[in-house]
């Protein structure tokens, strides 16, 4: 490499790492918004383990409602559960963007919760998340802004805990 090839990658190294100070001053986190019935929600990036596209569900007998039914995702068997539902909506047919988000459970387990699009991974700093207004909702844990939107922060835990049948 030239003199000046390396006086570049030394200038670029040296403001990644000014970038990188600036927000090591303030925790930050990753989160995944997905659309649900028209509204932003994020869930916490770090419980995802990965997002596919929506597949035909085999139906499970004598399940509630919010349980649609389950997948087989490389040999492992997947509850996919709907979001809509859970949240209180109506249940409505997958359109062409909608996904499967498979979550990780506290005790390794796997539930896909299915969404009608998910859309960015968004950076936040933990002093943006702010309490939701009111009573405490079951499933928001947090709420902050993205643009002119609210976008609720979500609660894994007691979402996937509608999985347990």
């Amino acid at each position: 490499m030239t003199a000046a090839g390396t006086e570049r990658w030394d200038r670029l190294a040296r403001a990644a790492a000014a970038a990188r100070e600036g927000q090591d001053e303030q925790l930050v986190r990753e989160l995944l918004r997905v659309e649900v019935a028209g509204a932003p929600y994020a869930l916490p990036i770090e419980r995802v383990r990965e997002i596919v596209r929506f597949r035909t569900l085999t139906p499970i007998p004598r399940v509630p409602k919010v349980v649609l039914g389950v997948i087989s995702l490389r040999g492992e068997i997947v509850q996919v559960l709907d979001l809509r539902q859970a949240l209180g909506g109506d249940s409505a047919p997958p359109g062409r963007r909608a996904r499967i988000v498979v979550m990780h459970g506290d005790e390794g387990e796997v539930t896909g919760l299915l969404v009608d699009a998910v859309t960015e991974v968004m950076r936040v700093a933990e002093s943006d998340l702010s309490e939701p207004p009111g009573d405490p909702a079951e499933f928001v844990r947090a709420i902050c802004t993205r643009g002119d939107r609210f976008v609720s922060l979500l609660d894994p835990d007691p979402v996937l805990e509608l999985a347990a049948v």
